[in-house]
């Protein structure tokens, strides 16, 4: 039999990954076999612990994961990288089943898992829209707060103004990105217009 290599995942930097950890230690992988991402939802493919822990896999060896809604939140995100740990005779466990695509009923499981991961994912970005939009409508959701004051921006005009300042001074003498700049003196250019 070959290595058991995990791998979990939370979506938020303020998640807590202790529980996922523990349950692969508690199915046999070895702390330093598993691989993790913090910070990153499962329907981003870009994860560097996920693409550690793929990379880390060989034939003969088991990825162990305590859910599938760690691995994937889309059903053919789940596929594909179900698919493609058997093409490389690589075995999946999800929290202690092991997933066999040869067995009809284990498939079956599996897809529904992905069903389900994917619902779960897309009943969150619903409920998150619908949260901003009522927070929006009663005048809670703003947006991000300007990196200058009305103040401010008022004077990086004036001071654009003049001539006498070049882009990269006036970044530097406010502390602010040439983007910021640039969109302080749009604003100003269209109420002008």
């Amino acid at each position: 039999m070959g290595e058991l290599i995990g791998y979990a995942r939370c979506s938020t930097e303020f998640q807590d990954l202790t529980a996922q950890t523990e349950i692969l230690t508690g199915l046999g992988v070895h702390e330093d076999r598993i691989y993790l991402d913090k910070g990153l939802t499962g329907t981003n493919r870009e994860r560097p612990g996920l693409d550690q822990a793929l990379a880390a896999v060989r034939a003969g060896d088991t990825l162990v994961v305590p859910k599938l809604d760690r691995l994937a939140r889309s059903v053919p995100d789940a596929r594909v990288i179900g698919d493609t740990l058997v093409a490389r005779g690589v075995r999946l466990s999800l929290g202690g089943s092991i997933y066999d695509p040869a067995d009809p009923m284990s498939k079956m499981f599996f897809n529904m898992l992905a069903v389900f991961a994917e619902f779960e994912a897309d009943l969150l970005k619903m409920r998150t829209r619908e949260g901003m939009a009522i927070a929006r409508s009663r005048g809670k959701l703003k947006g991000r707060a300007p990196k200058l004051s009305l103040r401010q921006q008022a004077e990086l005009v004036r001071m654009h103004g003049t001539g006498d300042y070049t882009i990269a001074e006036l970044m530097e003498l406010f502390s602010v990105g040439r983007a910021t700049v640039y969109r302080v003196l749009d604003r100003a250019a269209g109420a002008t217009r």
